[in-house]
């Protein structure tokens, strides 16, 4: 009796277990960074060994499969994406891919490299980039940052905008740090055309700070908004979580990410992809899928299809972000850098 062959993954559109179509892929290309966010990472972080990351060629790769399996948007985050050494290569061999397959390549950024990447990220095929920032002011951006220097990332949106692209701020919102803040904000996104998102923090990796001392929920600050402008709510989707009101007295939109007061997770589309093959069905969970050591174990993509197709049959109905308020301990133990947000 011949021996049977194993089963091999197709091309075609993924479905999780709860009917959801994933088109939508997060690429972290390094979890590596420039800043050292007080939200986000420890001052002074061990980051993955280099040997340990996936080439730029490896990543264009399972990029190329996914589009094969049906996704229509990436997304390349980091760490900072473009401290990435080499990283237009990657951008360039993705954007030959738009019309053919995905239908847009876009990035989030801290914008401290903007200035020197903008207009070949234009070039390349990007038309919109997420900016994170979360203070207009200069002391305070340089605490939340540690090493960030407010002056380069203001010169880089305004190189992004004169090259073309689009640009919506994302700004954590911090209890006791930037929540008076906010209306100043939206002001200034909206005077420069630029959408504005609000996201509540996630608590994800160990940090010298308390998040349970950082916690804003949404819904207040929302609450406390409409006291100063009208919000229409809106229909608009980006294929992300956010949830989009308009801000009659600007014209701009503001968006709301609610991973804490308002699980999203019912409409989630998306997987995210670690700059070391780790392929995690759901940010807010540990199980995860080593598409590297599939990748180069054949040059052939029919394993890496069914590889593909075994972790989507995982991803979970909803993420567990829950604070351990009395241990004070993260609900994930790995640091956003390691899968963007």
């Amino acid at each position: 009796m011949a021996e049977s062959k194993p089963l091999q993954g197709s091309v075609g559109p993924m479905v999780d277990p709860f009917g959801r179509s994933i088109d939508y892929l997060r690429v972290s290309v390094t979890d590596r960074c420039d800043f050292r966010c007080t939200y986000c990472m420890s001052e002074h972080m061990t980051f993955m060994p280099k040997q340990d990351l996936l080439t730029l060629e490896e990543l264009a790769r399972l990029c190329s499969a996914f589009i094969e399996k049906g996704v229509k948007r990436i997304r390349l985050t980091g760490g900072e994406p473009l401290v990435r050494k080499n990283i237009m290569f990657l951008v360039e061999r993705l954007g030959e891919r738009i019309g053919r397959g995905l239908n847009e390549l876009t990035l989030t950024t801290n914008g401290s490299q903007l200035a020197r990447y903008a207009k070949e990220l234009y070039a390349a095929g990007v038309r919109r980039i997420n900016v994170s920032l979360d203070t207009l002011d200069p002391d305070r951006f340089r605490a939340i940052t540690r090493w960030g220097d407010f002056d380069k990332v203001m010169s880089g949106i305004s190189a992004a905008q004169d090259a073309g692209l689009k640009i919506k701020l994302n700004t954590v919102a911090l209890k006791d740090f930037n929540e008076s803040e906010i209306p100043s904000m939206i002001r200034f996104a909206h005077g420069r055309g630029m959408d504005l998102t609000l996201i509540e923090t996630m608590p994800m990796g160990e940090i010298e700070e308390d998040r349970t001392d950082q916690y804003l929920p949404l819904s207040q600050l929302r609450t406390r908004l409409e006291s100063e402008f009208s919000l229409k709510d809106l229909p608009f989707r980006t294929g992300g979580p956010a949830r989009y009101v308009e801000v009659l007295e600007t014209g701009g939109k503001l968006g709301f990410i609610t991973p804490m007061t308002h699980n999203f997770c019912e409409s989630c589309n998306r997987v995210r992809l670690t700059c070391s093959g780790t392929l995690y069905m759901c940010l807010g969970q540990e199980d995860a899928a080593d598409l590297r050591s599939v990748l180069r174990a054949s040059d052939e993509d029919d394993l890496l299809f069914k590889a593909i197709d075994e972790a989507i049959l995982r991803k979970p109905k909803g993420h567990d972000f829950i604070i351990d308020r009395q241990h004070r301990r993260p609900a994930v133990g790995r640091h956003m850098s390691v899968t963007g947000g």
